[in-house]
């Protein structure tokens, strides 16, 4: 996916990201946040929805202090 076709955080309403876009906002590769999940570590903790990643992004934002 390439970076234009992220909105800005600040713009992002929506409660959940995927895991692609919460690693585009918080500057690390996709499957680093699936390491996050599966070791449960990292700065922020996914919900798993039906088998997937979701993370929040009340969460995302508070930490990148937006």
């Amino acid at each position: 996916m390439s970076e234009n076709k992220f909105i800005p955080l600040e713009q992002v309403t929506k409660p959940m990201l995927t895991t692609q876009e919460a690693a585009h906002y918080l500057n690390r590769k996709p499957q680093t946040l699936r390491i996050w999940a599966c070791n449960k570590t990292g700065a922020v903790k996914p919900l798993n929805i039906q088998g997937r990643l979701g993370w929040k992004t009340e969460d995302i934002k508070k930490l990148l202090g937006i």
